[in-house]
């Protein structure tokens, strides 16, 4: 009897850590870009069009600039803060590319 609680316990011990294992592994996979998840709309929204004048504020480019953003943000939900760089905060923001490969979003 006391080994069948023991067997149980421990198997269920395993197949928790296995649920762990696998949403860690989901989670690195959408952030080194193979997949990442859609945002679901439940989640809040930001407002593109302000948190795309911040990020385009220094461009030589402003219009252009605000065009891709809000493309982006669309599609993301999100915009790394700043002017430049932090992309590793909106993977999905980071891996959008255009027809050539290059960056699309600013």
């Amino acid at each position: 009897m006391a080994f069948s609680r023991y067997a149980v316990n421990a198997s269920l011990l395993l197949v928790s850590l296995l649920f762990l294992h696998l949403a860690e592994a989901q989670e690195t996979i959408s952030i080194n870009g193979a997949i990442a998840p859609a945002p679901s709309p439940s989640t809040h929204s930001i407002d593109c069009g302000v948190a795309c004048e911040g990020r385009c504020k220094m461009s030589k480019r402003p219009r252009l600039c605000k065009r891709a953003c809000g493309s982006c943000c669309a599609k993301c939900n999100c915009v790394p803060p700043g002017t430049y760089g932090n992309l590793e905060f909106c993977p999905c923001y980071a891996n959008l590319t255009t027809r050539q490969q290059l960056r699309k979003c600013p």
